[in-house]
């Protein structure tokens, strides 16, 4: 892993630290954090399981020709009646479940973030994820420090609802928002992902990916590219 921290830096940017990008799901965390969420809101209440049931002969087609929205209509559902102090006390109750559910994090994933921090380095996570879910499941691993840019959600007449989604290509927009024109690694599981690798002046790092995912982004990236396999 030396060899990821050393190098040069960026151009004009020699006076600042190094920036390293690291999703979160499939790279940190196992799954997809925001779905797990989701998927107890339902579970602890089953009249929001009615709810999806009534709403299922329009979501399925809907799945079909406007995945996206569908999506969004399922998470609408899954926090209908949730007001920002109630979805922010759900959250801090999952993150301390989850955080103590054997399994649940990728372990070399976070040594490897933690050996970037002690390098020094800016670590920044870029996710799919909610924001303040994301924050809070690393402050609940002692990682209250990592800076998280993720997808947004706000309040609306029902409860909360479905803003933004920081997916795909939004990921490397986000980033150059917050100030950043590149960063020094990148890691990714996700295809998805591919300007967030192409940015990285040194390394991408494509994690646990399937054979796929590996094919296609080895097309585009070349030698560039490093798979790694973490447990």
């Amino acid at each position: 892993m030396m060899e990821l921290m050393a190098g040069a830096d960026l151009p004009g940017a020699c006076a600042m630290p190094r920036v390293v990008v690291f999703d979160f799901d499939g790279v940190l965390h196992r799954g997809d954090a925001f779905v797990l969420f989701v998927r107890e809101r339902y579970r602890r209440a089953p009249w929001r399981l009615a709810g999806l049931l009534l709403c299922l002969p329009w979501l399925v087609p809907l799945l079909l020709v406007a995945r996206p929205r569908a999506i969004r209509a399922l998470i609408h559902i899954g926090l209908w009646g949730m007001r920002p102090a109630r979805y922010l006390a759900a959250v801090d109750a999952f993150a301390m479940r989850r955080a103590r559910q054997p399994g649940s994090f990728i372990r070399e994933g976070l040594r490897t973030l933690r050996r970037h921090q002690c390098a020094g380095a800016r670590v920044i996570v870029a996710t799919g994820c909610e924001t303040t879910l994301a924050k809070r499941l690393l402050e609940e691993l002692g990682l209250p420090d990592v800076e998280v840019i993720g997808s947004e959600l706000r309040a609306g007449w029902f409860g909360m609802r479905a803003h933004y989604h920081n997916y795909g290509p939004r990921k490397a927009q986000a980033l150059a928002r917050a100030g950043l024109a590149g960063w020094h690694v990148a890691y990714t599981d996700a295809a998805e992902d591919l300007p967030l690798l192409r940015s990285a002046a040194e390394c991408a790092v494509l994690v646990n990916p399937a054979p796929k995912t590996r094919r296609r982004l080895e097309r585009a990236l070349g030698t560039r590219l490093r798979v790694v396999h973490w447990a």
